[in-house]
């Protein structure tokens, strides 16, 4: 037998045995404690009371909403007279001239075909809806309410029906409301309305290659401006989107950004060396230093922006202010690592030409540095953009204002979504650009 044999280890079977019961009691209690964890976060955080308000229902109209829009029937009882209009607004009401092809008038009563047999008959203060597959429902408007007579059997969840007030929904895109003052009808169509130009605007309604033949058209439609001038006042102009204003928003939100991104990273690098142990012997130095950094990044973004808000008023600058501060902390952090981690042998090169310790930076310490400086702060950058945008919700201004105030009045939802598919895109955007700067940079292509 060889010495190696009697140098083999005795593997005792119960310490096996017990490990693996260790091993398989910690395999069974994580899960448990997790599954006991998720447990109580759920009833705690009231998910359950959550769910019973939920109301899915809303959320598909408002779904609905923000791709599409409404035509609205009204005859306004009490002063006997009939009006079709986009969303209901006046500066959007039609004429009798041009009225929809499926609206049919007599005086102040009408016939309204909403398609695939859907038919509403207004006349006086009753209106009739022929539903398919369902029948007839007849609403008489009176001094006190409505009266409704329906077709026999169940009433279907899509009537609401009561002595104030009728409404029906068959379908998502159809709905007749009867009050004692007003009977109404909407009318949903795919698209977002008035998206270009105005409703009454000389050039409402042109296709897309009228338009261009407009533009190069020797015929002026106002004798005052080019068409050219025209269309694109007309554009930037439009009260119901708001173009213009939109697109400065956007530029205020993109400026906060930046401007508080690169103030950051003017103050934070300066400020990294005094953090760093080896650019700076005090340690009390470097304890202030860091603490400071911990107190700016410590607060968060918002709460800054509140503190500003409060003390130079809403606008631009608080959100630039607020970004530059929270943003000090955090690349200054950064950047004092990055400076622990340089390797000295390239400076004590460039210390070896006779370089003064401004050169010395210069040379042996910024070039090391500068792939993370830059990839850090276009990285801050992207996140800025859109950390800007809840920042001026909270009244800083910029994109963010204008989302909060559409979402505010729960009717004009296209509006929103315009606002934040535009968001999303200059995220993308910021994107693309950081990342190119980052080549050219850091790579050099």
């Amino acid at each position: 037998m060889s010495i190696d044999t009697f140098n083999e280890p005795v593997i005792d079977r119960a310490d096996v045995l017990a490990a693996v019961r260790k091993r398989a009691r910690w395999t069974i209690a994580v899960p448990l404690l997790i599954l006991a964890y998720l447990t109580y976060t759920w009833f705690a955080f009231g998910v359950p009371d959550l769910l019973s308000r939920a109301q899915p229902d809303r959320a598909l109209i408002l779904a609905t909403d923000s791709v599409a829009y409404k035509v609205h029937v009204t005859k306004l009882l009490r002063r006997d007279i009939l009006e079709v209009a986009i969303e209901g607004e006046r500066r959007a009401t039609y004429g009798d001239e041009d009225l929809p092809e499926w609206v049919t008038v007599d005086g102040t009563n009408s016939v309204i075909d909403l398609g695939e047999g859907y038919i509403v008959d207004i006349a006086g203060k009753v209106m009739q809806f022929t539903v398919p597959d369902y029948g007839v429902i007849k609403v008489t408007a009176t001094n006190s309410g409505v009266t409704t007579e329906l077709p026999p059997g169940d009433v279907p969840d899509w009537v609401s029906d009561n002595p104030k007030k009728f409404d029906a929904r068959p379908t998502l895109d159809r709905r007749v409301q009867v009050t004692r003052t007003k009977i109404e009808v909407h009318n949903y169509f795919g698209g977002w309305e008035n998206f270009w130009f105005p409703f009454g605007s000389p050039v409402y309604g042109m296709s897309f290659g009228e338009v261009v033949a407009a533009v190069f058209s020797d015929v002026r439609i106002d004798p005052d401006q080019s068409n050219a001038s025209l269309i694109l006042h007309e554009f930037w102009e439009n009260p119901d989107w708001q173009h213009g204003a939109v697109f400065i928003a956007l530029l205020e939100t993109i400026m906060m950004a930046v401007l508080g991104t690169l103030t950051a990273a003017a103050f934070g690098l300066p400020l990294a060396f005094l953090a760093a142990r080896n650019f700076t012997p005090s340690m009390i130095l470097r304890f202030s230093t860091r603490r400071l950094f911990d107190f700016l990044r410590g607060i968060d973004m918002l709460i800054w922006s509140l503190i500003f808000i409060r003390a130079f008023g809403l606008g631009p600058l608080t959100g630039a202010l607020a970004i530059a501060f929270t943003d000090t902390g955090s690349l200054g952090k950064l950047f004092s690592e990055a400076l622990e981690n340089i390797d000295n042998k390239q400076v004590e090169g460039v210390r070896a030409t006779g370089a003064t310790q401004l050169q010395r930076y210069r040379y042996g310490v910024i070039p090391q540095i500068l792939p993370v400086f830059v990839s850090q702060v276009l990285y801050y950058l992207e996140s800025n953009t859109r950390s800007a945008t809840v920042i001026g919700a909270l009244g800083a201004g910029g994109i963010g204002l204008m989302l909060v105030e559409t979402m505010k009045t729960s009717r004009d939802w296209e509006n929103t979504s315009y606002i934040i598919i535009l968001t999303i895109v200059v995220v993308i955007a910021m994107d693309q650009a950081s990342g190119w700067l980052r080549r050219k940079l850091i790579q050099g292509k």
